[in-house]
């Protein structure tokens, strides 16, 4: 079994009260046991010195491993109903995006996200990222209207009428957005404004996709799949 990743920013010694936890309660670790703590910047091996809580680490190896796609990678994805975003945030976490921006679109049918959703959210990021070995946890934003997104050097967004595929027109080497819409898809007229910020509609195949499964779809495409 893989030894525990554990988020600790800073590298401080320290863990969260979170991280502690589920150390103490449900690894049920002991001074002297081993596991891996990470930031945005460098993993480590370390070992706990003190239980406490909270629990007090020292590094004994760091390390720099290169698990990140690249490039900034923004996926704007409309408010879904449910736990769908919670099922995009962990994806799109194992998958590469550096920052998750949810979007008020007007076929959303969620028009606000609670702080208590969105520290949800930001928690799931930090899961997916300590179970796929990533370093950096993507920025979970509060949403924003369509209209706030801004001009961007890329970008592509999901559309049911696009012809375009992703391999065509991305450019692996720079920096990356994608758009994806709410269950209803993009209105003709949010398409439209968002060509003019600089996204290019693609399609993602001739299925109709779930809106959760679409901005998989695009960002795998992006990040592991034939695109890059």
């Amino acid at each position: 079994m893989r030894p525990h990743r554990a988020y600790s920013p800073g590298l401080t010694g320290v863990l969260s009260h979170r991280e502690s936890h589920h150390l103490l309660e449900v690894l049920r670790v002991r001074v002297g046991d081993r596991f891996t703590v990470f930031d945005a910047e460098r993993e480590a091996l370390a070992e706990v010195v003190d239980l406490g809580p909270p629990v007090r680490y020292r590094i004994l190896e760091e390390r720099r491993p290169e698990r990140e796609v690249g490039v900034e990678v923004v996926l704007y994805v409309a408010l879904l109903k449910g736990d769908k975003l919670g099922e995009v945030v962990r994806g799109a976490t194992e998958l590469g995006a550096t920052r998750i921006q949810p979007l008020i679109t007007r076929h959303s049918v969620p028009k606000e996200m609670g702080e208590g959703k969105l520290k949800r959210l930001q928690t799931i990021a930090v899961e997916a990222a300590k179970q796929s070995g990533r370093l950096r946890v993507p920025e979970v934003l509060p949403p924003i209207p369509l209209k706030a997104v801004p001009e961007v050097p890329q970008g592509l967004v999901a559309h049911v009428g696009a012809s375009r595929r992703v391999r065509e027109v991305l450019d692996p080497e720079k920096p990356l957005a994608l758009a994806v819409g709410p269950e209803g898809g993009f209105a003709e007229e949010e398409v439209a404004l968002l060509e003019d910020k600089g996204f290019i509609p693609v399609t993602l195949g001739r299925r109709i996709l779930r809106a959760e499964t679409a901005a998989l779809a695009l960002l795998a495409l992006c990040t592991s799949g034939e695109g890059r």
